[in-house]
């Protein structure tokens, strides 16, 4: 723009003013104003000025508005991306045709074992490993709330599958359920990478079920786990693996009398006595065994319970 349009827009911005504040047109100045007529190239100046003033209305530029960003990188969720100098969140919708993601915990290092709770407390805690016929342990569980009993329950991941419905059974009756493996392998046997496939489809099959992985870990076909069974556990995200200082061998089916009389025993303040669901002679075992529990003063209780 030249010296001699910017000082006539000077002018018509006091003239304008003048009128605002008096009421009435200014007087005459003596500022030196161009009087002749305007060329052609002062006239596409003056165009062009006015055409850079309505450029700069402060009316919304389509380069001003809210800047989107494209489509998030597949399998990126949460991804913090860059816009206009600022940081913008943006998640990538839910795939409608994937499952829900099954709550796990994470890694806590090798886990603990533990064969017994507190000798100083009169608890005693009942766990099952939960298999087998499910006449037989709805008896059983039938038996335990009928005394008020909570039980603790190892149950075996691919049974579990075979009958989902039995983990809300076992809960709605006051028990806990636990990880006892998917197959019930003898885990000693086997190498890291399979032991810990076997708790990890048990703990995801909880999960799934219950909404929760279980807090206890046992290990199967072995009575004391090795190393890396501790190792493996604590990655799948057990912090403590289950053992037990009472078994009656229930599963070689003694006889109702023999498994009462083998468990009262070696009964004593802090134990874990290991029986099995699916038996019938444990099942007619389990209200003499309370009894005996009861009769010595020794209250039975859950393993979070008795190891609280």
């Amino acid at each position: 723009m030249s010296v001699d349009n910017s000082k006539a827009s000077s002018l018509a911005v006091t003239k304008d003013t003048t009128e605002r504040r008096t009421g009435r047109p200014p007087e005459r100045t003596t500022t030196a104003v161009r009087s002749e007529p305007m060329n052609r190239r002062d006239f596409l100046l003056v165009g062009g000025a006015a055409a850079l003033a309505a450029a700069c209305a402060p009316n919304r530029r389509p380069d001003t508005q809210a800047a989107t960003t494209g489509p998030a990188p597949a399998g990126a969720r949460g991804s913090t991306t860059a816009v206009t100098g600022e940081a913008a969140t943006t998640s990538a919708p839910a795939d409608p045709s994937s499952p829900a993601p099954i709550a796990t915990e994470a890694p806590v290092g090798a886990a603990a074992f533990v064969q017994h709770g507190s000798r100083d407390r009169r608890q005693v805690a009942l766990t099952f490993h939960a298999n087998g016929d499910i006449g037989l342990t709805d008896q059983l569980l039938a038996e335990a709330e009928r005394a008020g009993v909570p039980l603790t329950i190892f149950a075996v991941g691919s049974w579990l599958d075979a009958n989902p419905a039995q983990a809300a059974r076992i809960l709605k009756g006051g028990h806990e359920l636990a990880n006892h493996t998917y197959t019930h392998p003898s885990l000693g046997n086997l190498s890291a990478s399979a032991v810990l496939t076997e708790i990890t489809k048990c703990r995801d099959v909880l999960a799934r079920l219950t909404g929760a992985p279980a807090k206890w870990f046992r290990a199967s076909g072995i009575d004391v786990p090795t190393e890396r069974i501790l190792v493996e556990a604590g990655k799948a995200g057990y912090a403590t693996a289950v053992g037990f200082d009472v078994d009656p061998l229930d599963y070689q089916d003694p006889g109702s009398s023999l498994v009462v009389s083998r468990v009262t025993a070696k009964l004593a303040p802090g134990a874990i006595v290991s029986m099995h669901m699916g038996h019938a002679g444990t099942v007619a075992a389990l209200p003499m065994i309370i009894d005996s529990l009861n009769a010595a003063g020794l209250k039975p209780v859950t393993v979070s319970t008795l190891l609280a």
